[in-house]
């Protein structure tokens, strides 16, 4: 017995099949891809059977409106998990920043621009389903849940994990206040992952404290975790930090992990299912028009450049211009079901 506990330990580091993605490998067969686009600000999926070529299910139009679940009729940033109770949970920004120019509002942003600057929403959205095609949904406003945080300038780019020791989801996400510099933050989410039921706490602290820090993506992989995350100190593109505790201890590295000259954001990091390989997507927002790009790492330390979507190895077949995605793994029937239900000429 004592063999067998070490023999499963040692699968476990091997693979990083511990934490937010508690579904056994083996038994995984295709990527879903979460993505938004800046035109209607909603959420769009995209699956792919060998994490290389990627479909949009719905011929390029969006799974769920933005208008139908935020407060200010458009999401932003959206962030997939896979539960460990058999759920899947998404988070999201709650934030249209077209909204005058649809009609949606008056002024520009909710509050006053030189105030609180761009963006400057105050809520997340937190979305719930067992089976990726119905979605239980709640507006968390973050400024009204904790004293002290009336004046916050924003909450952006929310993500998950589940925290083995507290034995809870931990949510992550970028925040200000005012007009001050951006950082991320952490708390933990209550049991229905309808609210925050702990207030913020710094995740890592930027070694430039004038400098702005966003877009957190946390992966295990055996003991340790890798941020990746945005660094704004020059032209703004991907760092990380290694530590050995999910939410303190992040160690600097001056280190830019993209290839890009241009501006970069929304890091996610994925593991290719039966392989020693993980891929490090990235939101190169500084070219026109925008499009992901991909590297490709054995050890977090040597990245493989992969290029752009439709540009080298990876493909987009039937979209174009996705905004800030997160990729999750799938069984073949999950993978089928929703293509079924979207009717999508993909087989499983």
């Amino acid at each position: 017995m004592k063999r067998l506990y070490i023999l499963l330990l040692l699968v476990c580091f091997t693979t990083g099949s511990f934490g937010q993605d508690n579904a056994r490998e083996k038994d995984m067969a295709a990527y879903l891809m979460v993505y938004f686009k800046d035109e209607t600000h909603s959420l769009y999926f995209a699956l792919s059977r060998d994490g290389y070529s990627f479909t949009d299910i719905n011929s390029g139009q969006p799974i769920v409106s933005g208008d139908s679940i935020a407060g200010q009729h458009g999401v932003r940033d959206p962030y997939l998990m896979r539960g460990n109770d058999g759920w899947f949970y998404m988070a999201a920004t709650d934030l249209h920043i077209f909204a005058r120019q649809k009609g949606l509002r008056e002024t520009e942003w909710e509050r006053d621009g030189k105030e609180f600057g761009w963006g400057n929403n105050r809520g997340l959205v937190l979305m719930k389903s067992r089976d990726l095609i119905h979605w239980s949904h709640t507006v968390v406003r973050v400024d009204k849940l904790f004293k002290g945080w009336e004046n916050m300038g924003c909450a952006w780019a929310p993500e998950l994990i589940f925290d083995e020791v507290k034995n809870k989801i931990m949510i992550y996400f970028t925040t200000r206040f005012g007009n001050g510099t951006n950082q991320m933050v952490y708390a933990y989410v209550n049991k229905d992952f309808t609210t925050l039921e702990t207030e913020p706490q710094l995740l890592f602290q930027y070694p430039k404290i004038n400098k702005s820090a966003i877009d957190g993506d946390i992966t295990k992989v055996g003991s340790g975790y890798h941020l990746f995350y945005v660094s704004h100190d020059g032209v703004p593109g991907i760092k990380q930090a290694v530590s050995g505790s999910i939410n303190t201890g992040y160690q600097y590295d001056d280190r830019w992990y993209d290839p890009e000259p241009k501006a970069c954001e929304a890091p996610n990091v994925w593991k290719r299912i039966g392989e020693n390989k993980w891929v490090l997507m990235y939101d190169i927002y500084g070219i026109q028009p925008n499009n992901f790009g991909f590297s490709e790492t054995t050890d977090f330390k040597r990245f493989k450049d992969l290029g752009h979507f439709n540009e080298g190895v990876m493909k987009a077949t039937n979209f174009s211009a996705p905004k800030h995605g997160a990729v999750i793994w799938l069984t073949k029937k999950e993978a089928r079901r929703l293509a079924d239900f979207w009717k999508l000429n993909m087989k499983y």
